[in-house]
């Protein structure tokens, strides 16, 4: 048989050479040459005619019915459940727990769904994923394990079995034989990735490929992968924490920037359907440089504490850290918080957390990020029972955020008694909550409400 021909593309510029080079000769950038494989010339066919243009309002479609996986918080970031076809992605740092979660998964989907499923592992034997499913307590008769790393010899087995669902763990051992270099790389991956998307359009199959993350935070190997899948998630959590967190950050059949909260146990992930009792353990304690706020992720409200410290610096430019908040966002509000509210910072260190490993994309963390701060070079704890949310603009202004009685009604919720929100807040939100609403205007007023000067 002979050998497939291949390529080598630049993914900057698009230039084509038949060897690999470290540097394009076109463009001049450096390791941005992939390998592909080449069209032959000459055995490029068209099976059918140009397709025709259809009026919106005559195409017809049939509703897509979602699949539970049994457990609520993977279904809830899919935007209700599995669709059927659909190719999703699932990203994390190794050891986080995403193996973990698609067991569990797939033995739930085949408890309510029926049918078979495949789980296909490059990286651990079928020995090894058998003494897991057995520390979770995972004993299903109709889940099959694979261990294969070519690719062609993986979609042979998936098209004999016709499974309900297939799971690649990961996409970074699986390789074609049509293409020399290794696995991993570009070329390996996104001709997998490809592959693997025409079996699950073609069959119908729900299908879920594992891949890993680099050091940056990105997908390892190909970025290119998020544009090739319908859903793209990442599993968070920190090694020293218990807890982890699924985000959607791509879902073309549901909403965006959802998350799922998870508990890591030796019996496997459990679910976190309550997430703010979580993340507010402590909040009976009044504390210098804690505060709470109610922020919206997805479509759920979290009510989450934000701890700040400051303290004197002992060096000549004083240090500016923030976990979970973007630090940017961070020192343009401790710059409006000198400039405008006039707390002098300038030799100080200021140190910035979100408890809990959540990060906190919003503008309506602002107030409660500044209220926090004043909190901690004051030394003046601010009530425990009392919620902050607002957005700040450079000239102190608090301006006006999102589903204010979403949040509110969570807060009321968890028993928080006061609300320091924007002014404009007060005329939107509803009679029927039992909270007392304080509104600022500006940081001037913020500090006055909160420390009384």
């Amino acid at each position: 048989m002979a050998k497939n021909k291949t390529i080598y593309r630049c993914q900057a510029c698009g230039a084509v050479t038949v060897k690999w080079l470290g540097r394009c000769p076109d463009c001049g950038q450096w390791n941005t040459l992939t390998e592909e494989r080449a069209q032959e010339k000459g055995r490029v066919t068209v099976s059918s005619g140009p397709s025709e243009p259809l009026l919106l309002k005559e195409i017809q479609y049939q509703q897509d019915k979602r699949l539970t996986t049994g457990i609520g918080e993977l279904d809830r970031v899919l935007g209700g459940g599995v669709v059927s076809g659909s190719l999703v992605l699932i990203g994390g740092d190794p050891g986080v727990g995403k193996s973990t979660l698609l067991l569990q998964a797939i033995n739930g989907f085949l408890k309510t769904a029926g049918g078979r499923g495949l789980y296909v592992s490059g990286e651990e034997s079928a020995q090894q994923i058998k003494l897991r499913a057995e520390r979770l307590g995972i004993d299903s008769e109709n889940l099959l394990v694979l261990s294969e790393t070519v690719l062609e010899n993986l979609i042979l087995r998936a098209e004999e079995l016709s499974p309900q669902m297939l799971i690649v763990d990961s996409i970074q051992t699986v390789y074609t034989v049509e293409l020399s270099s290794a696995p991993g790389t570009v070329g390996q991956v996104r001709e997998c990735s490809y592959r693997l998307m025409n079996y699950a359009k073609k069959y119908n199959v729900p299908t879920f490929i594992i891949g890993h993350v680099t050091k940056e935070g990105a997908l390892a190997g190909p970025r290119v992968l998020e544009h090739i899948v319908d859903t793209v998630l990442y599993f968070e959590g920190e090694r020293s924490s218990s807890f982890r967190i699924l985000r959607a950050v791509k879902n073309r059949f549901g909403s965006t920037n959802e998350i799922g909260v998870f508990e890591m146990t030796d019996r496997g992930l459990k679910e976190i359907s309550n997430p703010s009792e979580l993340f507010i353990q402590n909040s009976s304690r009044d504390e210098p440089g804690t505060v709470y706020t109610a922020t919206i992720e997805g479509t759920r409200p979290i009510i989450v504490e934000i701890q700040a410290l400051v303290s004197p610096t002992v060096f000549g430019m004083p240090r500016r850290t923030s976990i979970g908040i973007d630090y940017q966002r961070v020192n343009l509000l401790i710059a409006v918080l000198e400039k405008i509210g006039g707390v002098p910072l300038g030799m100080s260190d200021v140190y910035l957390n979100v408890v809990g490993g959540l990060r906190v994309l919003e503008t309506a963390v602002d107030l409660p990020v500044l209220l926090s701060i004043t909190s901690s070079f004051r030394d003046v704890p601010i009530d425990s029972k009392t919620v902050v949310f607002g957005e700040v603009g450079l000239t102190g202004e608090i301006r006006l955020v999102s589903q204010i009685d979403v949040r509110l009604k969570e807060a009321q919720k968890i028993g928080f008694k006061r609300a320091v929100v924007p002014v404009e807040a007060l005329n939107r939100v509803g009679s029927s909550l039992n909270i007392e609403l304080v509104g600022v205007r500006d940081i001037s007023e913020a500090l006055e409400v909160s420390f009384g000067r």
